[in-house]
């Protein structure tokens, strides 16, 4: 049996209670207690989420095989009792977790000095300005880094606790736990967030409701025209505003974000090029390559050979 310490405090997100499910049901499909799960706080008791419900915590104690820490809708300053336990669980704790922002709180007990680590993509600036000697990913689902593991917000959440749960027990586990969860087994680590909204950022809500409609109509030829039309503006106003708020044209967003979403599709690997081109948006394989070599420096197909070189050196 492994004991999972799963820590919250005051306003944490209630979305990362999520992992406690992939616990119980490993529990389930193993028929014995694989985990025995312990959330706990600081202040033992009765602590609330962000959205009102409250959860019982007991106190922080003896240290779990694997601690993991949940994050809060916005990050604050962690106490010098959590941070001393944290520091504690990097030597005694066999894996440690951040959900969402709860790596803010690992990187305050220097955690994460040195190290890999990724957080909501909204928040991930904010991690990296506070924290300069983190190597903050923000475009990545989750990330390993020795012991230390991290994931993005909400759902990334379930993504980490099915590999920590294959990492013990095997990936058909880890399957059979994701299809009672009824989700997709699981997202790899690597698989993008929002990356190219983050760099975008846009501040007004027309920009970023263009943006959004962008990322899902990538088959259409999402003209000035249409875009415009989509932030409820003139086709001249929507240009003038897009590029004060992100600094480039919306043609070249919309091309990064064609770019993201053939990545991922290279990254899954199961289909051809042109499939991939034509469901990016791209008109054909070639201008796709050609979109590839100015974003990168190199075609898709090299992306591509990358990959499975990679897995054949993990399957060997």
């Amino acid at each position: 049996m492994q004991a999972i310490g799963l820590i919250v405090e005051d306003d944490f997100q209630v979305m990362g209670l999520a992992t406690l499910s992939a616990f119980e049901f490993a529990n389930a499909v193993l028929h014995r207690e694989a985990y025995r799960v312990t959330v706990m706080s600081e202040n033992p008791g009765l602590v609330r989420a962000s959205i009102g419900l409250a959860i019982e915590t007991a106190p922080l104690g003896d240290m779990p095989d694997t601690l993991v820490l949940i994050g809060q809708l916005r990050p604050r300053p962690t106490s010098a009792a959590l941070r001393d336990y944290l520091v504690r669980a990097g030597v005694e704790a066999r894996r440690i977790a951040g959900i969402c922002t709860g790596a803010f709180a690992l990187a305050a007990a220097g955690l994460l000095d040195g190290r890999a680590a990724t957080t909501h993509w909204g928040h991930a600036r904010t991690l990296q300005d506070r924290f300069p000697r983190v190597r903050v990913d923000a475009d990545k689902i989750f990330i390993v880094d020795g012991k230390i593991w991290t994931s993005a917000g909400m759902t990334a959440g379930i993504d980490l606790a099915l590999a920590l749960i294959e990492e013990d027990h095997g990936s058909e586990v880890a399957r059979n736990v994701a299809r009672r969860l009824v989700v997709y087994h699981r997202r790899p680590g690597g698989q993008s967030q929002f990356s190219t909204l983050l760099e975008l950022e846009p501040r007004s809500d027309r920009v970023r409701r263009a943006l959004i409609y962008a990322k899902e109509n990538l088959a259409n030829p999402l003209s000035v025209d249409e875009l415009a039309a989509a932030a409820s503006l003139s086709p001249r106003q929507f240009s003038r505003l897009f590029r004060d708020e992100t600094g480039q044209s919306p043609a070249k967003a919309v091309e990064q974000l064609r770019i993201e979403a053939a990545r991922i599709l290279i990254k899954d690997g199961r289909h051809p090029l042109d499939t991939i081109a034509r469901d990016a948006g791209f008109a054909d394989r070639n201008r796709m390559r050609r979109a590839f070599i100015r974003s990168y420096g190199h075609p898709p197909l090299s992306l591509r050979r990358s990959l499975r070189l990679i897995d054949g050196v993990r399957g060997g």
